[in-house]
């Protein structure tokens, strides 16, 4: 098969089933998931699809799926990045916590023996950590977000200013070299744009299906990260071209 004839067979099942996905389509069309994301590049630029984290959605599909079906997604990979990430937690001191399916995995399995300030957007995650009695925790209030449970607008960026943290742990849904850390919704991109200004680190969570995807507002760089950490199923070239704009990558 063809690349025109990929690309016509992907459209086909994006319009029947809502969604198509990167890693998925990899696996039926026996490729790569680098030729996957170029073919997912043509179809979007025709007009026909629209890049979301993952994959993609037919034109005119809501591009930025609910919390619960995020949750679903890349399960045993956000599980193992949540416990990667706990090798950037400092002993003692202040951390944010981005609202996120994967950030939230973090929250569940933080270590129980160190004295933490917790700054969070998110409902659900506040309300898991504040019975630890080893942590203080700070939520963020503003607009809360359908799609994610996330605080979000202008609300949280005067607290955000005044902070100074030893680091944000962010969440995406998209990660480019080109086009940048991404994410559907612009009063959201304020918000971890000025996580990332209030933190000395930045660590950002992403599993490899959100690699070289993208979506509306930016907030941020890649070489603004400190550590990327992701999973071991991003492949070995785009691990080094990422490296290589600064984060340290880390693969669980």
């Amino acid at each position: 098969m063809n690349a025109d004839e990929r690309q016509k067979e992907i459209l086909r099942l994006a319009r029947d089933e809502g969604r198509v996905d990167v890693v998925t389509l990899a696996t039926d069309f026996a490729v790569t998931t680098e030729t996957i994301r170029r073919d997912l590049t043509v179809l979007e630029r025709s007009g026909n699809l629209r890049r979301v984290y993952g994959g993609a959605v037919p034109v005119g599909r809501a591009p930025d799926p609910v919390l619960a079906v995020r949750d679903s997604v890349m399960t045993t990979e956000k599980e193992r990045i949540a416990k990667a990430a706990l090798a950037e937690v400092p002993d003692e001191g202040s951390i944010v916590l981005d609202a996120g399916s994967t950030t939230s995995r973090m929250a569940e399995v933080l270590p129980t023996d160190r004295e933490l300030t917790v700054i969070v957007n998110s409902p659900a995650i506040a309300m898991m950590l504040t019975p630890r009695p080893n942590l203080t925790v700070i939520m963020l209030g503003g607009r809360v977000r359908r799609s994610t449970f996330a605080t979000v607008d202008e609300w949280l960026l005067q607290p955000l200013s005044r902070m100074y943290v030893d680091v944000a742990f962010l969440a995406a849904s998209g990660v480019s070299l080109e086009r940048g850390l991404t994410t559907p919704d612009p009063g959201e991109a304020s918000v971890k744009a000025s996580m990332m200004s209030a933190a000395r680190r930045t660590v950002l969570l992403a599993d490899h299906s959100k690699i070289e995807n993208y979506s509306l507002a930016r907030f941020g760089s890649v070489s603004d990260l400190d550590v990327l950490v992701t999973d071991s199923g991003l492949e070995d070239s785009a691990a080094a071209a990422l490296g290589l704009a600064g984060p340290r990558i880390v693969r669980a």
